[in-house]
């Protein structure tokens, strides 16, 4: 799961930091001239172009931040036979999909698990564990490199990052116009802005941020599915299906949290915490690729 988890953090961690600096440097002008109402255009302006300019730096690090995460090693010249086939198999799945030759890489985990990232389809990272590789059948392992060649030749990155970038939008602008509600209707602030309004912005941040992160994790579930139906097309669905299998029989493959929504493998829960699970049950996915 490791993709989307690490995109998530290092978008609020890259917004947080503009916004702080902006307050710091007073370019967060976003009253109108009397200082008194919000000017709601310069808002909207200003939390588009901080909403979508961190889920596009997100996007661009995502691959350097991959790799410095997991400690992935890419394979430039194959050191085995092993080594050899990951990067003949993704070739060969990569020109059936109609994408460029992403890097491949490993990186040392006991758990099971892979992940691709990358800021376009033709420049695609595909990392898997090597407890992936000594668990797993080659048919098995194939299934699970072409569900990440998938999610690349989907554009699930590309699309990702839009839907972070108009989530940021929603969270920095109206964030801001409750601050500035209860800073004018609970504490009277007449002219500019109190303490009470930065107080209430950044509970509401936190608070929408969390309802946002709802709506990223419904798309992510959804890709998934599309991503076990693309592996299936390009390795066979029942070789996907018994990659599936042999995730679910251990249940214990986690990625750094940074990750976690961009790999093969997440564990299922079915009380209140799925709102934000970024993997569907592997249950879910197995039956689903059965009824297709």
């Amino acid at each position: 799961m490791k993709r989307i988890a690490l995109f998530l953090m290092t978008n609020l961690a890259i917004i947080f930091v503009l916004s702080i600096t902006l307050r710091l440097l007073g370019v967060e002008r976003i009253l109108d001239e009397q200082g008194a109402g919000l000017d709601l255009n310069n808002l909207l302006v200003f939390a588009s172009v901080f909403g979508f300019g961190g889920a596009f730096i997100s996007l661009a690090m995502s691959k350097w931040i991959a790799k410095r995460s997991t400690g992935a090693r890419v394979i430039t010249q194959p050191g085995n036979s092993t080594e050899q086939w990951l990067l003949s198999t993704v070739a060969r799945q990569a020109q059936q999909a109609g994408i460029g030759m992403p890097e491949v890489a490993i990186f040392d985990s006991p758990q099971v698990n892979a992940f691709a990232t990358g800021a376009s389809r033709n420049k695609a990272l595909v990392a898997v564990s090597s407890g992936l590789l000594q668990s797993m059948t080659r048919q098995e392992a194939e299934a699970v490199l072409a569900h990440e060649i998938s999610h690349v030749a989907n554009g699930d990155m590309i699309t990702l990052t839009l839907i972070q970038g108009v989530v940021n939008t929603f969270v920095i602008f109206f964030s801001r116009v409750i601050g500035h509600f209860v800073d004018r209707v609970v504490f009277k602030t007449e002219r500019g802005h109190g303490p009470a309004f930065w107080v209430t912005t950044i509970i509401a941040e936190l608070v929408l941020g969390i309802l946002a992160s709802m709506i990223v994790m419904w798309f992510s579930r959804q890709r998934e599915f599309r991503a076990d139906s693309g592996g299936a097309s390009l390795a066979g669905r029942q070789n996907m299906i018994a990659a599936l299998e042999r995730l679910q029989m251990g249940q214990s493959a986690a990625l750094p949290d940074e990750l976690v929504a961009f790999g093969i493998n997440s564990k299922g829960s079915h009380s209140f915490s799925r709102l934000f699970m970024s993997h569907p049950p592997l249950a879910e996915r197995i039956a689903a690729l059965r009824n297709a």
